[in-house]
């Protein structure tokens, strides 16, 4: 535990006394169990964390105090690109943004002090005055990249991927379907949405395409930006 944390545990004691809550010393044991995972945790991880303490409290009690804890300051809620409720740490006076691998799920923070000034650079030049912002980059972290194999079927590739299309299988009416539509192997294309499941669309030159996800299957791809 920090010293951060320690005047946070502080903090949390004497607000909390001082409005009677209820359950008072359950709740404390979630906000140290919060305050020790150093990762943005959903309520379900959260109350796994306490039953492995030992401690056993129901996913209602632990999502009620997390929304307490976001009410007064000391968490923070993120839905991502999944819309999985996530809480972390808000510490006071800190800022930090986020990447998001769309393979793995891993969250990496970030701060870099050039991107905020330049921001709040922006918004002067529009006349607007910036009270809070964040920032989500989606895409792969480096160790789901050395993992990938460098040519992959289309239905592996994440939303917002641009890629080539370097080989299609499944004979001659394949490559003829795909070419009536306007897809031929040596385009440049861009993920538009991939769910990993039903239809997934790409787009080519600015024009959409939909593809079936046995179709998918039959198109090898590999990264235009490697």
């Amino acid at each position: 535990m920090t010293p951060l944390h320690t005047q946070e545990k502080e903090q949390f004691r004497k607000l909390f006394q001082q409005e009677r809550v209820e359950n008072f010393e359950d709740r404390f044991k979630v906000l140290e169990a919060f305050l020790s995972m150093e990762k943005h945790v959903t309520v379900d991880e959260l109350a796994g964390f306490l039953g492995q303490r030992g401690v056993k409290l129901s996913p209602e009690f632990v999502r009620d105090t997390l929304k307490m804890l976001s009410r007064l300051g000391f968490a923070r809620q993120s839905r991502f690109d999944n819309g999985v409720v996530r809480y972390e740490h808000h510490h006071l006076g800190d800022h930090h943004d986020h990447m998001i691998c769309t393979k793995c799920g891993r969250i990496i923070e970030f701060k870099e002090e050039r991107l905020e000034k330049y921001q709040i650079q922006i918004a002067a030049t529009h006349g607007f005055h910036m009270l809070r912002h964040k920032m989500e980059i989606y895409g792969i972290c480096a160790d789901c990249l050395k993992e990938r194999s460098r040519q992959m079927p289309l239905t592996m590739a994440k939303a917002g991927e641009r890629l080539v299309i370097r080989e299609i299988s499944g004979g001659a009416s394949v490559r003829m379907r795909l070419l009536a539509m306007g897809l031929r192997q040596g385009d440049r294309i861009e993920i538009i949405t991939n769910d990993g499941q039903g239809q997934l669309a790409v787009a080519v030159d600015l024009k959409r395409y939909a593809l079936g996800r046995g179709l998918a299957q039959k198109i090898v791809v590999e990264s235009s930006e490697r």
